[in-house]
């Protein structure tokens, strides 16, 4: 097979760099090595930086609107090649297509929020603010922006980003994750066809040497992370004392809690979908199901069943509904967590380990494959429980009330997100208004939150003020300035040695 040499995007086109160092890219599902991609050194990342420095003040002085038209054309362009950059996905993530359709349809929705940007944009008036002055406020851009981006939504997550950063008037450099580097490249030659001009839009390709050229350069005045709790504190830490606005997503432990009264094959199918679809590599999974009173022994065997039955293939299959772990590292991770969950006592009912490459498909007895792994009485000392695992692993713990069920949650060191299954409309009330997790779903096993309203959690799930994308990603990507204005006929004679004030 022909391995493909994957580069940077600088200035408006593809960049080798002067870097001489490469990482092999993987299909997970066949174990083969596809590509090569290069791994940016600090020239790499001063040059993409210097280019969206030298883009920045003509497209900051370029109107809204004609930003948002660029954003139009990009958003009819990548409607366009929507199935297309979910086969990327699923060559170099190894999720199945259709998942990787739906990542891309809500990275979509980002983009046709961010056209609405001169809406979001405006800012307040008031007349007559004091005697013969006017104040205003307005939000500018800040500048040239990053983004560092994770292995699990190659375009989602980006596109939490740059559409808003854009469209607000920054310039922006993408440094991706180098596992699926391939779907990055592709959207920079979309927003190049969509018009948007040479460097307001870089891509560097890179590990932890390009994070941190990033994190230090003058230029750049904005970091945007998704990823591990470790490394969100670490970029946090570190662009903040480099004077830099931060916003970092760090990781998840999600729970469900499933009550007595809720609808038994509701909670099974959700619990299915939302543990082992992507392989549960997604922060937003739910790794912990909380079963409250007695309704563990009606849910338990339905689970045992279908995570048994799980159709775990090729993601190109269509009937696919899990694919392989991402790399084979994090098969071995996600292994060593499984070791530890019976070693510490938990009951393992499915185990995950004996899944063979081989009944995935043709080609794939290489590939990184894992099945569906189930364990019952998890306790909250146990590692399997205080650890994000990111796999395929359900936890199962019991309770016996509601309060204990919140109370679990809350004393967790992660709050990204959470859910509850319910008919008791007072209960729902209570959850959503007590727990202590940043994104909450009543009878939504995944609660993430449309393009409009922004996503984010609580506690070490996040780092910094802001929420990613919606009104809190355009008040991220923007700084305000306040106005006060007045005209000579309206000043008065003499020093003026106190406050102003209303009169």
């Amino acid at each position: 097979m022909t391995q493909a040499h994957i580069a940077h995007y600088i200035n408006g086109a593809v960049a080798n760099g002067s870097s001489t160092r490469t990482q092999p890219v993987y299909n997970p599902a066949t174990g083969a090595v596809t590509g090569n991609v290069s791994l940016a050194n600090v020239a790499d990342v001063n040059a993409a930086v210097a280019a969206a420095q030298k883009a920045f003040p003509a497209w900051a002085d370029t109107p809204p609107l004609r930003r948002a038209r660029v954003m139009f054309k990009f958003l009819e362009l990548i409607n366009q090649n929507k199935d297309k950059l979910a086969h990327m996905i699923t060559a170099e993530h190894g999720k199945v297509f259709t998942d990787a359709q739906g990542e891309v349809s809500r990275g979509i929705d980002i983009v046709e929020f961010a056209t609405g940007i001169p809406q979001l944009l405006k800012g307040d008036y008031t007349e007559q603010v004091s005697t013969g002055i006017d104040n205003w406020t307005m939000r500018q851009p800040l500048g040239v922006v990053a983004g560092i981006t994770p292995f699990n939504f190659p375009v989602m997550v980006p596109a939490w980003m740059f559409p808003v950063a854009i469209a607000a008037g920054n310039t922006f450099v993408l440094k991706p994750s180098p596992i699926d580097p391939t779907p990055a490249l592709f959207m920079a030659e979309l927003l190049k066809q969509a018009g948007l001009p040479d460097g307001v839009f870089n891509v560097v390709q890179g590990d932890k040497e390009a994070v941190d050229a990033l994190l230090v350069h003058p230029d750049v005045k904005a970091v945007s992370f998704v990823g591990s709790t470790p490394i969100a504190n670490y970029i946090y830490e570190t662009g903040a004392h480099h004077g830099k606005r931060v916003q970092a997503l760090g990781g998840a432990k999600n729970h469900m809690v499933v009550m007595p009264d809720a609808d038994i094959d509701q909670v099974v199918d959700a619990l299915i979908g939302a543990a082992y679809g992507s392989a549960g590599e997604r922060c937003m999974a739910i790794s912990v199901a909380v079963l409250v009173g007695d309704v563990a022994d009606k849910v338990i065997p339905k689970l045992i069943e279908r995570t048994k039955s799980l159709q775990v293939l090729d993601g190109e299959n269509l009937a696919a509904e899990m694919g392989p772990i991402v790399t084979d590292v994090a098969r071995q991770r996600i292994k060593g967590y499984i070791d530890a969950g019976v070693a510490e006592g938990a009951q393992l009912l499915v185990d995950g380990r004996e899944f063979a490459g081989a009944k995935a498909g043709k080609g794939c007895d290489n590939g990184f494959w894992l099945g569906g792994t189930l364990f019952d009485h998890v306790t909250t000392d146990m590692k399997i429980y205080k650890e994000e695992i990111f796999g395929p692993v359900l936890s199962c713990v019991r309770v016996p009330d509601f309060a204990k069920a919140v109370q679990i949650i809350n004393d967790h060191e992660f709050g990204n997100g959470v859910s509850c299954f319910t008919r008791d409309g007072n209960v729902a009330r209570e959850f959503a208004r007590h727990i202590q997790v940043g994104m909450v779903g009543i009878n939504v096993p995944i609660p993430v939150p449309m393009a409009w309203h922004g996503f984010g959690g609580w506690k070490k799930s996040l780092f910094g003020d802001m929420h990613a994308y919606g009104e809190e990603g355009v008040r991220f990507y923007t700084k305000q300035k306040s106005v006060m204005q007045r005209w000579p006929e309206s000043i008065g004679k003499g020093a003026e040695f106190v406050m102003p004030t209303s009169k």
